[in-house]
């Protein structure tokens, strides 16, 4: 585990807030030199603290209006080619091993509930090596960004 002061964990907060903001501005509002900046960045990038600077898109925006949860229950032996397979999909955004029972936890968006459907029968059911499926569908979101104390 990789020990961080307060000013890399406020680089890390404003860039989680904004990740284009500039190292000028972040040197700014942490009170250090533009290049004191950016050698923490990477440092934190090197160290695999920060992994990757992302967008947040709008779905809806884009048309997906389903924003769809699925627990699939897999053969165990089954378990990585499942993954490997429902990874590749264009509407899946996460695909995760979880604890409990041989569980792969995925996120997709949808555009609605035919294609809901259609992604169910054809992408999901279709693998072998499944064995339930359970889905469920995002009603309102209050927080999707991760925040370090």
């Amino acid at each position: 585990m990789t020990q961080l002061d307060t000013i890399d964990r406020k680089i890390i907060e404003l860039l989680t807030k904004d990740a284009r903001m500039s190292m000028a501005e972040i040197a700014r509002k942490v009170h250090l030199s533009r290049v004191a900046v950016r050698e923490r960045v990477n440092r934190l990038v090197d160290k695999g603290v920060i992994q990757e600077f992302t967008t947040v898109v709008d779905s809806a925006a884009l048309g997906y209006s389903i924003h769809a949860f699925f627990e699939i229950e897999v053969i165990p032996s089954q378990l990585e080619q499942v993954a490997r397979q429902l990874a590749k999909r264009e509407q899946v955004t996460v695909v995760y091993q979880m604890t409990g029972s041989t569980t792969l936890h995925v996120h997709a968006f949808l555009k609605d509930t035919r294609d809901l459907a259609v992604f169910l029968k054809e992408h999901i059911y279709s693998i072998p090596g499944v064995v339930n499926v359970s889905t469920n569908l995002l009603l309102q979101r209050f927080k999707s960004i991760l925040s370090v104390r």
